[in-house]
C-alpha cells in the first residue's frame, strides 16, 4: 500500500473510492482505519498530480494555439 506514482489516474481514482467506502461502512480497527486513511491521502495526492499535469498539457496546447492563431 505504498504511494505508487505508476498508477495511472483511473486506477487511483478508483482506487480511492474503495478506500472511502471501507473507512464509510466502518467496523475496522482503529489500526485499520488509520492505515486506509493514509492510503487515501496519498491516493488523493497522486490524483492531484495527475490533474495538474493534464491542466498544465491543456495550457500548453491553447497557448501554441492562441501563438499559431495571432502569428497567422
Amino acid at each position: 500500500m505504498s504511494d505508487d506514482p505508476t498508477l495511472d489516474y483511473e486506477a487511483a481514482r478508483d482506487e480511492l473510492a474503495e478506500v472511502v467506502a471501507k473507512l464509510e461502512a466502518g467496523g475496522l480497527s482503529l489500526e485499520e482505519s488509520l492505515a486506509l486513511w493514509e492510503r487515501g491521502e496519498a491516493l488523493a495526492k497522486l490524483c492531484d498530480r495527475h490533474l495538474a499535469g493534464a491542466r498544465e498539457r491543456i495550457e500548453s496546447a491553447l497557448a501554441a494555439a492562441e501563438s499559431e492563431n495571432s502569428a497567422g
